[in-house]
């Protein structure tokens, strides 16, 4: 009866899951950006104009930071429908969450208009929190829609098509802020120009939408509900049945989440502070450093697509190890290279983003398959929103307090990079190899 029922079941074309798990992530990281580049270089003076440039920045960071607090219980909320209802619905409710509250941060007044100096933060922090519950479940489903629909042998680099979405978007969010920026006056982008691009998300939404409304369910949740093996409350079966890989998932992503928003938050407010700050930078005009940084994110692509492969001849585990020891390496060694003047510095982002690539593309495989079919959307994304806590959201004010305590210096961030690196080393050696293991029958 089983496998009648799975043989009979409608498939999706491999070109639009590969579309659709892509387009999804690169919405979702195109509007995550735009609120990460807007942190950066508006919205201190714009939601919290009354406080000193460090103060300023500070609560900029901490809205920022308000996401990731978000995101795990965005996991519990789509991990539970996605292991109770299914991939596509769930999809689909994440990327509206978090496409409405990226469009209505676009609509939202200042602090500088009255009566809404203590509303203007209020509601950003509340917009904040909405799209980082919408981040929580699109990952995991985005992931999952890859690779439960990939070939036999192929599910690490059907992952990495998702992971795509992260410079994807990254690239589109920083292209969009820098036209806007240099096609306007600076006062002109400080009122109005800097809506424009979480206005546009609109549209990348309503594709994104599309896309996906015209998939069916992975072949791998069919054969759950087949089996009726769907699971009651999924998190409580992660919790007290898969305690270990749930952990081990969460420092498996440490050094990843680390070393991203080290390079997409610090390094840009480093590389554009003015050398005789209060906390002194290398002094790039802001629209100069995100064009290097956009040249490093291509990197960051390039290599995403090449994680995959090395993934698939030598494992997930022994790849990984390898790579995270070269970020290691790298936070103790970027110092001598932010101090070669322009080639060293885009050493720093070509090399950072390297590493980005080949550590964050296996992860579209490895995490899922550390969990069964019918809990895998909770405990994949429980466990990569978990460490997006502890290794992006307290990222920036770790990188700030840092930088500060050095006089200005990165060498105690690069360090704190090397440590974090290590612990996903320990981690990564406490976890089995996942690449031969049976993926669409196993079902816990």
């Amino acid at each position: 009866m089983t496998d009648t029922a799975s043989a009979s079941a409608p498939v999706n074309k491999r070109g639009r899951v590969i579309f659709a798990s892509l387009v999804g992530t690169s919405i979702e990281f195109y509007d995550f950006y735009i609120y990460a580049t807007a942190a950066v270089l508006v919205f201190p003076k714009l939601f919290f104009p009354n406080a000193d440039p460090t103060t300023q920045l500070l609560g900029s960071f901490a809205v920022f930071g308000v996401a990731f607090i978000a995101r795990p219980l965005g996991s519990i909320i789509f991990g539970h429908l996605g292991d109770r209802i299914g991939r596509k619905g769930t999809l689909i409710g994440s990327l509206l969450t978090m496409g409405v509250a990226t469009f209505l941060i676009g609509c939202l007044p200042t602090a500088a208009t009255p009566g809404w100096v203590v509303l203007a933060p209020l509601c950003l922090v509340i917009l904040r929190f909405c799209q980082g519950i919408g981040l929580g479940g699109e990952w995991s489903g985005a992931a999952l829609l890859a690779t439960e629909n990939a070939p036999e042998g192929k599910r690490a680099i059907y992952g990495t098509f998702p992971q795509l979405g992260a410079p994807i978007g990254f690239i589109l969010a920083n292209i969009f802020f820098i036209i806007m920026s240099q096609s306007l006056t600076p006062e002109a982008f400080a009122s109005w120009g800097w809506r424009v691009p979480f206005l546009a998300s609109a549209v990348l939404v309503l594709l994104g939408l599309y896309v996906r409304l015209q998939l069916v369910e992975s072949p791998a949740f069919q054969r759950v509900q087949a089996q009726g093996a769907v699971r009651r409350v999924p998190l409580g079966d992660v919790v007290t049945t898969h305690l270990r890989p749930l952990i081990l998932g969460t420092f498996n992503m440490l050094a990843t989440y680390v070393l991203f928003y080290l390079l997409t938050t610090f390094v840009l407010s480093f590389g554009t502070a003015a050398p005789d700050a209060q906390v002194p930078g290398l002094g790039y005009p802001r629209s100069q450093f995100l064009a290097m940084m956009i040249v490093g994110v291509v990197f960051f692509g390039a290599f995403v697509l090449v994680a995959g492969p090395l993934a698939e001849r030598f494992g997930r585990r022994r790849a990984l190890l390898v790579i995270t020891a070269g970020i290691a390496v790298f936070g103790a060694l970027w110092v001598p290279m932010f101090g070669g003047g322009f080639v060293g510095v885009m050493a720093v982002l070509i090399i950072g983003f390297s590493l980005m690539g080949l550590t964050y593309g296996p992860m579209g495989a490895l995490l899922p398959e550390m969990f069964p079919t019918n809990v895998r959307y909770t405990g994949s994304a429980v466990s990569y929103n978990l460490a997006s806590i502890l290794g992006a959201a307290v990222a920036p004010f770790i990188a700030l307090f840092l930088w500060r305590s050095a006089g200005g210096s990165p060498v105690l961030v690069g360090l704190y990079l090397s440590g974090a690196a290590v612990i996903t080393m320990v981690s990564l050696f406490l976890t089995r190899e996942t690449r031969d293991q049976a993926y669409e029958t196993n079902v816990g």
